[in-house]
């Protein structure tokens, strides 16, 4: 495997550059990162600000391996639970199966501060890579990753500037050919349901995309529903349900994801509605487990486990040009139309 070279820039932080920042000797710094009493709380404080802002991540295996690095590769997902990332993951461990690298996992539950301390974490135990959902990071966040020394892969996404390689595909693009899809089949009273709302971004930006295509065509979006909580087959009956009381008048209901979609496809379907010709719906990510359903749901292919093998290949050196890090890979998302929009 060809080793992995940084950018000048990004070259693994050291005690020295701690010191420097914070005006105090290493030997301080390394007293306060080991958590030693024999340090004012005044200096303490210095130094963790100061290892904080650079990106810091002190190194727990330091002296018990000569090359520093363990053949891990750190994963961060938002849910180990939700049915979309175990795809990803299988795509992930089927790259690295021969490549003497394991691949463990950490979830940040959609929380920006979570996934920070779960970076904190996998780096302080030096990873030989690292693969993390999404392009939104705290500062610290961003910093731990741009100053580790080892290849980062952020995935999922694409809409945005990511630290050093990037597998995904454009969930604005992703909304928006949905809504031309749905435009074209003639429906004008459109619904959007999303759970996990604000924090799942790349849900926000398939609306932000969808949102801009009905404003090119004249429209708006005619009511949203909205769950800060995760995604099942009954929140999703439970929002179709408030939704349509409320807005009775709605055609077409696009969810953030096919969990609350399928939800929402069996609430329609009880109520004896029309679907797809009085009203239609349609999901995100065309989760397989729900091909048993009495309609196929319109969805979203989001290319999930070519984009964890995609991933793993870059961390792994294992791709055809064998470059590790760096790669910037767009993939396609596919609308299926399903048995849930009319034809146009």
């Amino acid at each position: 495997m060809p080793p992995y070279l940084p950018p000048e820039s990004h070259r693994p932080l050291t005690l020295r550059d701690v010191s420097e920042a914070s005006g105090v000797s290493e030997m301080t710094v390394s007293r306060v990162l080991r958590n030693r009493a024999d340090v004012s709380p005044a200096t303490r404080d210095k130094v963790l600000a100061a290892a904080k802002a650079l990106g810091y991540v002190p190194n727990k295996i330091a002296g018990a391996l000569a090359s520093q690095r363990v053949n891990l590769v750190g994963v961060v997902i938002p849910s180990l639970a939700n049915m979309v990332f175990p795809e990803v993951l299988g795509g992930i461990s089927t790259a690295l199966e021969d490549s003497g690298l394991q691949p463990v996992f950490g979830a940040s539950d959609y929380k920006l501060d979570r996934e920070e301390n779960v970076i904190y974490e996998m780096l302080s135990w030096r990873p030989s890579g690292m693969i993390v959902a999404g392009l939104e990071h705290t500062d610290a966040a961003r910093a731990m990753l741009a100053n580790a020394g080892i290849p980062i892969v952020e995935i999922m996404d694409i809409d945005g500037e990511p630290i050093d390689a990037l597998v995904g595909i454009s969930h604005k693009r992703a909304g928006r050919e949905m809504a031309q899809t749905i435009l074209a089949a003639g429906y004008r009273r459109i619904g959007f349901l999303g759970s996990k709302m604000p924090d799942d971004h790349r849900a926000r930006k398939r609306l932000e995309g969808f949102a801009e295509v009905l404003a090119e065509a004249g429209l708006q979006l005619a009511d949203t529903e909205h769950y800060a909580g995760g995604s099942s087959l009954a929140k999703g009956r439970e929002m179709t349900q408030a939704i349509l009381k409320r807005s009775p008048d709605l055609d077409f209901l696009y969810y953030s994801n096919d969990m609350i979609g399928a939800g929402g496809l069996l609430f329609c379907l009880d109520q004896g509605m029309d679907v797809p010709n009085t009203i239609g719906l349609a999901g995100f990510n065309g989760l397989e487990m729900l091909a048993g359903l009495k309609m196929r749901l319109a969805t979203t292919d989001a290319c999930r486990h070519e984009i964890g093998r995609k991933a793993a290949e870059i961390v792994s050196g294992v791709s055809d040009d064998g470059i590790i890090g760096g790669k910037r890979i767009e993939l396609a998302p596919r609308v299926e139309q399903g048995d849930t929009i009319r034809k146009a």
